[in-house]
């Protein structure tokens, strides 16, 4: 099986084009580009040109791959056989499935009752199939999957803030106050004079992105006067008002403007673009830790089996002791073989305890209804490490980590965010003046009808206002320490930046070697597994052609030859499956262990959710993607 390590874009050849593409991932209309500043842009693109200067001078492909060449072990063909059916662990599985056809699984009498004190019920799972429950039913995931609905709540409520506004109210008030007389005719009395007075208003207003609030108003009125003087009375009685009012309020400082007016809907945007990245993390983790548990339970599964067979081996060698088949045994080379199965007996519930644990961690992962975690039925897994070919070259593995990685556009909308902070901030610096206009339309008369009458008819336009306000903190100490504090934020922004990409690098770096590594030790464990068992291989024929038993020299070679064979086979097992971890270390460092298998997800609208419904939706195809260019050269 060969793999190739490319990006499933052209290969990015320079640091202005990685930065370019990774704005344009963070979203088109992000501050960083509106204000083209130089320093900033220079900073990023030196962060990743330090990244990729070495590896854009060789950009050719490596190939690792592991070709076990057993000529050199100088073993013959029969031998070899005789090795591949009677000592490997593969041949002992099958020697089980042979001698219990009926069982689950050929290890179900090795692993004993469960917590229930019932026999473990065994159950075979594939890579694929958990990878795909864990990526539908991980609790983790799960719980990400909510947040960007969550983020696009609150960025339509802070779009909301420039929405139209409709209100209404109404007063009614009724009076009875005394005056003093007018001294007309002798009368020195008090008079009282009774009112009844209606108030209403009902208009729409809106914020503007100016920092203006607009508002149309209608204003309604009725007054009715009784008085106990005659011909004090005002005329029309009673009075009605119907007046149409336009009133601005604008800021024309501090305030004004649509940076400093819409920096909460981009703050609030770039909030949900950095949930639905930390989904994307959260997916990326989930898989690559799905199947590094996997792999644990294939490896916790092989060294179940190894030990097993090195237990039986050790009983039968007991067994030829305690039956005096062995010339000179003494009391005491007894007493050490017997020890020697019981210490392989308890590695071997140790590894029968470490099958249970790792099955366990791969049902927290997976989560699947069907395994939840408090059932007792054990995972067994239905693939085995393999040793496939890979193809990388470290410019493509770094162009895919610093491009596809999702911790990359977290850090540019960190610095986006600061950047929309840095310009409010400057804002603030400013004084306040803020203008205050206003228009009335006016209509009287004494009904109503006949005063919107007026109204139409502009009898009445005499009601102006405009006016200002300015204010400016002496010293202005919190404007200038908001914006010197938001603007080594940013430049904070820019060092976490550097950091990310230097971080990711250094990831995909230690997962290459790690690669390289573990595929070096897979032939080199593999011979040395063969070689061991073909040193057990000789002295059990040694052992038969022995009519009068063996010695305790044999005796002893023969079980410290078992153990090694054991160790033997449980390091190649540990680097096959450290290989195919560090493969998974690989593509996670790349960010492209989701598009590996082939997992794709959809964030609708939130606004579209049914209720109940998943905030995110994921697609696995059935179908194998079309290779790239790349894949198809590699």
């Amino acid at each position: 099986m060969t793999s190739s390590v490319r990006t499933s874009k052209a290969v990015v050849s320079s640091a202005s084009l990685l930065v370019s593409s990774l704005i344009a991932l963070a979203g088109c209309s992000s501050p960083i580009n509106r204000e083209h500043d130089q320093v900033l842009q220079q900073s990023m693109l030196n962060a990743i040109e330090r990244e990729i200067e070495q590896a854009e001078a060789y950009p050719q492909s490596r190939t690792v791959s592991s070709s076990l060449d057993l000529t050199k072990l100088e073993i013959r063909e029969d031998h070899l056989e005789t090795i591949a059916k009677e000592f490997s662990p593969q041949g002992y599985i099958e020697q089980l499935a042979a001698e219990h056809p009926d069982a689950d699984s050929p290890i179900s009498h090795l692993i004993g009752d469960d917590l229930l004190g019932q026999p473990t019920k065994l159950i075979g799972l594939s890579l694929e199939q958990s990878i795909q429950s864990s990526v539908g039913n991980n609790l983790s995931v799960e719980i990400a999957r909510f947040s960007p609905a969550i983020a696009q709540a609150a960025l339509t409520q802070a779009e909301a803030q420039f929405d139209w506004l409709f209100f209404a109210e109404g007063t009614y008030q009724d009076s009875s106050i005394p005056q003093a007389g007018q001294g007309f005719g002798g009368n020195n009395g008090v008079i009282r004079v009774d009112s009844q007075t209606v108030t209403g208003s009902v208009g729409v207003s809106r914020q503007m992105n100016t920092g203006g609030t607009l508002e149309l108003r209608n204003d309604i009125g009725y007054n009715n006067v009784d008085t106990s003087f005659f011909g004090t009375a005002p005329v029309p009685n009673p009075a009605n008002n119907a007046d149409f009012v336009v009133g601005l309020t604008q800021p024309l400082l501090q305030g004004f403007g649509r940076d400093a007016n819409m920096a909460q809907i981009e703050l609030a945007r770039n909030a949900e673009r950095t949930s639905v990245s930390q989904l994307k993390s959260t997916l990326i983790n989930t898989a690559a830790e799905t199947e590094r548990a996997y792999w644990d339970l294939v490896q916790a599964y092989k060294v179940l089996i190894i030990r097993a067979k090195l237990l039986d081996r050790g009983i039968e060698v007991r067994d030829d002791i305690k039956a005096r088949r062995v010339q000179d045994a003494r009391q005491a080379q007894v007493a050490d073989a017997v020890a020697r199965v019981e210490r392989r007996r308890s590695d071997l519930l140790v590894a029968r305890t470490n099958l249970r644990l790792a099955s366990d961690r791969l049902k927290a992962l997976i989560n699947d209804p069907a395994l939840p975690v408090g059932s007792e039925t054990l995972i067994v897994p239905s693939e085995d490490a393999m040793s496939e070919q890979l193809s990388f070259s470290l410019l493509d593995a770094i162009t895919a980590g610093v491009q596809e990685r999702p911790e990359m556009t977290r850090a540019l909308l960190n610095i986006d965010d600061a950047t929309i902070r840095q310009q409010l901030a400057k804002n603030q610096q400013l004084p306040r003046l803020d203008l205050t206009a206003q228009a009335r339309l006016l209509g009287f008369d004494d009904s109503f009808g006949d005063a919107y009458q007026n109204t139409g008819e502009t009898r009445f336009i005499d009601d102006w206002l405009i006016g200002a306000r300015f204010e400016q903190p002496i010293g202005n100490r919190a404007g200038e320490a908001g914006y010197r504090s938001a603007r080594l934020e940013r430049m904070q922004s820019v060092v976490a930046y550097r950091q990310t990409a230097q971080n990711i690098v250094l990831e995909v770096k230690n997962a290459l070697n790690a690669v390289t590594t573990n595929g070096a030790l897979i032939e080199q464990s593999s011979l040395s597994r063969v070689a061991q068992g073909e040193a057990l291989r000789a002295l059990m024929v040694e052992k038969e052609l022995t009519n009068n038993g063996y010695s305790v020299e044999r005796l002893n070679l023969e079980l410290n030859q078992q153990e090694s064979l054991a160790s033997a086979e449980i390091a190649e097992a540990s680097a096959l499956t450290n290989y195919n971890k560090s493969i998974v270390d690989l593509y996670a460092a790349m960010g492209t262990i989701l598009r590996r298998n082939r997992i794709d997800f959809v964030v609708p609208d939130a606004n579209q959710l049914a209720p109940g419904e998943s905030a995110l939706e994921y697609e696995a195809p059935s179908e194998e993607p079309e290779p790239t260019e790349a894949e198809q050269d590699g």
